[in-house]
């Protein structure tokens, strides 16, 4: 019987992140994926213009219909840019008795700008933090969450350890924004494990993240422990990179619109 995943996450209309990216993904990595929408965002490789978010009732019908018949088994949840939209997905998780939750906190864009408020981020670490099994956070993110500035790798541990222990859940702490090539930190039960890579010259990066939490989400599901749901997930998103898909010419600045999901990938 094949297995399912969950994204939780925003719609993101040119295909390359948000619950696209992570459908692509997912059914790329062997799972039937399924989507409930936390937002519509009118955006593109460039940006964000406009975001339309749901109604947190309306949240909750939609993870209702999908537990009560396809039961997940594994959830990725992604931006979510509301304190009572996390209540409501905090609420039903733990009704529903969710297994396998992957969270990529996403909180800080490439840019440096904040994406949720300050009331938002202060109900995502009371309500939904301590139910993951693994965050995904960025260097920018992972400072949000420990309170100081990451400039190390010495210190990118002890970020990690210290969510970790704070949350009673496993830290994959990315390096790819700021210290290091591309190498990522998962810091699991008091263990370390560093996962080497090597930054690819690649500018179509738009929605790695994304891809990324939603591959180890998929291989969860699978029944692959944590460093092997990372480690083949990791695998995945550089062969992704490797491959230098481009979509063809655009008009904007990245005018070759990543869409680094559903493309590349062994089930």
């Amino acid at each position: 019987m094949r297995k399912t995943a969950l994204t939780i996450a925003g719609s993101d209309s040119s295909g390359g992140a948000g619950i696209q990216a992570d459908i692509k993904t997912m059914m790329a990595n062997g799972v039937y994926a399924m989507s409930a929408v936390t937002a519509l965002t009118a955006q593109n490789t460039t940006g964000v213009t406009a975001i339309m978010e749901v109604t947190p009732e309306f949240l909750g019908q939609q993870l209702d219909c999908i537990f009560t018949d396809i039961r997940p088994d594994a959830v990725k949840i992604g931006m979510v840019s509301s304190g009572a939209l996390i209540e409501k997905i905090g609420e039903k998780l733990i009704e529903y008795k969710a297994e396998n939750i992957v969270v990529d906190p996403v909180m800080v864009a490439t840019s440096g700008s904040r994406l949720i408020s300050e009331e938002a981020i202060s109900v995502l670490k009371e309500r939904l933090l301590p139910l993951a099994a693994l965050l995904t956070p960025n260097i920018p993110e992972a400072e949000v969450l420990w309170g100081k500035r990451i400039t190390c790798p010495e210190e990118m541990e002890l970020a990690a350890k210290e969510i970790s222990e704070t949350y009673h859940c496993a830290v994959l702490c990315k390096g790819g924004h700021s210290i290091s090539d591309a190498n990522d930190l998962l810091y699991c039960g008091g263990n370390v494990r560093w996962f080497r890579g090597k930054r690819i010259q690649n500018p179509n990066t738009h929605g790695t993240g994304c891809t990324l939490s939603s591959a180890i989400a998929s291989n969860l599901a699978k029944g692959y422990d944590l460093f092997q749901a990372v480690e083949r997930a990791k695998s995945y998103i550089s062969d992704a990179l490797n491959a230098m898909l481009d979509l063809g010419a655009g008009s904007g600045p990245m005018d070759h619109g990543f869409d680094i999901g559903g493309i590349y990938g062994t089930p």
